[in-house]
């Protein structure tokens, strides 16, 4: 017949039917293009009706022929790639600049209310995944360099599902950082819708103002992120402004001395390891289990410092609220050296009579480096009070203890 796989006609049906018989009568054909010759003149001598009978044979095989094909060409066509997947970015709040604040005297400026943000994520994801994060804890606090710290705000987070292959990167950067579990964690969480709404509760701007809050600048994108994603699930509509805490300090700063610090200055007052262990910095889960990395602590301590470095400078007394309790002792305490970094990175230490409530000070170009035996680190003031009846945790127990030894071996 023709060619393997064609179309066929009535006639080619004719003919493959009479292959046996031109067998039987002895011609050589092994194929319907053999037989053809042989079988042209019967194929005329037929009547329409025998024609029509094989004209419905060749029609039923073709079309049969025809749905098979289809469907042989589809299943072969190759799956189509798939379109690059679109990260569904939350609607994120523009980030101010540190032009917006502004006090129109020192009153205003002490007396004014910030909100000190932080919030934890399990780790950080690639940017082609949905979830950049997966906030877990959030902590806030409300202070004035008047009063202190007022309020404090905290939740465990309930996280969202890791993306497919990333719990482990997850749970790894948790137990680097803040140790808060994926799953298994006793504690309640509270899910997005009431995280946000309390927040804004908590922050109670005035009437047509924004939320204003404050964070470390490396940790601006994160927590910007975190609260988009949340109000972006939630529905709820909340509009913020985000500054970086860093800001703040160069214009408390700038407002006294007339002069800007420089940032290496402003980032070694935020890294000072001086309150990690301190009480009531902590919230209870991370105090309970003697983890430094929290977020409620991380907002305190933001507070801490501005209250060490500005609280004597702007005439404001040291209280409880504005440190915690074994720094807030060292007033008590004699022969307490402070060491002091400038805007020129000159250092000097001295020792202080009045303790830990002297201010930073006015630094002065011609200041100039005397060696002590303190063993505290270059760039980080210090108050080592020997005198507080307050006992620290391990680490600050173990250099008391060996400082006092020290100290006995030379007598």
């Amino acid at each position: 017949m023709a060619r393997r796989g064609g179309h066929r006609t009535a006639f080619l049906w004719f003919v493959h039917d009479q292959l046996p018989g031109l067998e039987r009568r002895g011609l050589s054909v092994t194929c319907v293009g053999d037989a053809v010759p042989y079988c042209s003149q019967a194929w005329e001598s037929l009547t329409e009706e025998e024609k029509m009978m094989y004209a419905e044979k060749a029609r039923t095989w073709n079309s049969k022929k025809r749905s098979q094909k289809t469907v042989k060409e589809t299943r072969n066509v190759p799956d189509p790639v798939p379109a690059p997947l679109t990260t569904k970015m939350p609607c994120v709040t523009p980030l101010p600049d540190a032009s917006a604040l502004s006090w129109k005297n020192d009153q205003d400026m002490v007396a004014d209310i910030f909100y000190f943000l932080d919030i934890y994520s399990y780790g950080r994801l690639p940017p082609h995944c949905e979830q950049r994060f997966l906030p877990c804890e959030i902590g806030c606090v409300r202070y004035s360099l008047q009063h202190g710290i007022l309020a404090d705000f905290h939740h465990f987070i309930d996280p969202e599902v890791p993306p497919r292959g990333f719990r482990y990167h997850c749970q790894a950067s948790s137990d680097e950082t803040h140790k808060i579990p994926i799953s298994g964690f006793h504690h309640p969480r509270a899910c997005y819708a009431v995280v946000l709404r309390e927040l804004v509760e908590f922050a109670q701007p005035a009437r047509g103002a924004r939320p204003r809050f404050f964070c470390r600048s490396n940790d601006r994108f994160r927590i910007n992120w975190c609260l988009g994603r949340m109000a972006s699930i939630t529905g709820i509509e909340s509009h913020w402004e985000l500054f970086a805490v860093e800001d703040l300090i160069m214009k408390l700063y700038q407002k006294k001395y007339q002069k800007e610090p420089s940032n290496v200055w402003v980032y070694r007052k935020l890294d000072v390891c001086l309150w990690d262990f301190s009480s009531n910095t902590r919230c209870k889960w991370h105090e309970e289990n003697d983890i430094i990395c929290c977020a409620l602590a991380s907002c305190k301590k933001m507070g801490y410092c501005i209250s060490k470095s500005f609280a004597g400078v702007y005439g404001v007394p040291l209280t409880a609220a504005h440190l915690p309790l074994q720094d807030s002792d060292c007033d008590q305490g004699t022969n307490t050296r402070i060491v002091k970094l400038d805007a020129g990175h000159n250092q000097k230490m001295k020792a202080e009579s009045s303790g830990c409530n002297k201010p930073l000070g006015c630094p002065r170009q011609d200041q100039e480096f005397v060696s002590s035996n303190c063993d505290s680190p270059c760039g980080v003031k210090t108050s080592p009070c020997g005198t507080s009846v307050v006992q620290g945790r391990g680490v600050i127990r173990l250099l008391r203890s060996a400082s006092d030894l020290s100290k006995s071996f030379s007598n």
